[in-house]
């Protein structure tokens, strides 16, 4: 986990093929809250990519790195003192260049906060 303490995950479930669900909890008192932005804290979009990539690697039991991204809807504002619990909707796959493909939402109550898609490539261990 590259934000220790950032964040944890509460389930992980497997929906359908190549289709998963991950429920998490942001650490609201994490110090990059302190900083983005005092008295009003925003969860950075870059954490919420990074995130993605960690539970994509947890489920493929793989590391990664991005290749690319696109598509990338910031729809709403997560404060973790008000939404700390979010939900993201994963659909993975893996094309003929051995790249993982990521179409991500990611949701509190019934409001998505993030669409993406995301392209990884596999890091030779």
């Amino acid at each position: 986990m590259l934000l220790q303490d950032f964040y944890s995950v509460d389930t992980l479930n497997s929906v359908s093929e190549g289709k998963y669900i991950a429920s998490i909890t942001l650490n609201k008192d994490h110090a990059i809250f302190k900083g983005h932005f005092p008295g009003n804290p925003v969860t950075p979009g870059v954490c919420m990519m990074q995130i993605i990539k960690e539970i994509t690697e947890s489920i493929l039991k793989v590391s990664l790195t991005m290749v690319s991204t696109s598509n990338v809807k910031f729809m709403a504002l997560i404060n973790p003192e008000v939404n700390a619990k979010l939900t993201l909707d994963l659909e993975i796959s893996e094309n003929e260049a051995s790249e993982i493909k990521v179409k991500n939402t990611t949701s509190f109550d019934e409001t998505v906060a993030l669409k993406l898609s995301n392209t990884y490539k596999k890091i030779a261990s």
